[in-house]
């Protein structure tokens, strides 16, 4: 599959089989892929806690907020759950800033998913300080994210923004809808 491919499959998938299983070791190959990723400073900085057995991800799920345009929407109902979650965080003992090595390693790890033929989300709406308890996380590793990895079951379709409006939003059949700005919109041209 080409970049360009993988690059338009790469959407924020939210509904997953909930019966797909994914191994620690496909967690780790999709790690490998971050850890080869460029880094600012070349300082390595992030860290990664592995999540794919039922019990631990029932814990890490209420510690998330899922969709935040879909407001009638509390997230995945539990047979249409990720079935792996990857927390991303910082080791606080080796710097205290990482430029976009959060980006560029999460863009890496989706991209892999996807070439293995799954999907996933990227959450910023986390209750940290909750899920550093469950997870008995110590205090030095600053969470940034939380990575929802599974075999998605949905169909997201990416169209043309209309009225700038960016939000995305699901029709009746639960198709998932994700405006974007035309190309021509991006691009400056100075006089």
């Amino acid at each position: 599959m080409i970049l360009s491919d993988l690059i338009i499959r790469n959407r924020s998938y939210r509904r997953f089989d909930g019966t797909y299983e994914i191994s620690v070791e496909t967690l780790k190959e999709l790690i490998d892929l971050a850890r080869l990723s460029p880094s600012g400073k070349n300082m390595q900085a992030l860290r990664y806690v592995l999540s794919v057995g039922k019990e631990r991800n029932d814990k890490i799920f209420p510690c998330l907020t899922w969709a935040a345009y879909l407001r009638d929407w509390n997230g995945p109902e539990p047979h249409e759950r990720s079935t792996a979650y990857i927390v991303v965080t910082m080791d606080t003992q080796l710097t205290d800033y990482i430029f976009c090595d959060d980006g560029i390693a999460m863009q890496s790890i989706l991209l892999g998913a996807v070439e293995k033929g799954l999907g996933g989300c990227i959450i910023g709406a986390v209750h940290k300080e909750k899920l550093r308890e469950v997870l008995c996380l110590p205090e030095h590793y600053r969470i940034l994210y939380v990575m929802a990895l599974g075999k998605p079951v949905e169909t997201v379709v990416i169209e043309e923004m209309q009225n700038n409006d960016i939000r995305y939003w699901r029709d009746e059949d639960r198709v998932h809808h994700v405006p974007k700005r035309r190309l021509e919109d991006l691009i400056i041209q100075p006089e």
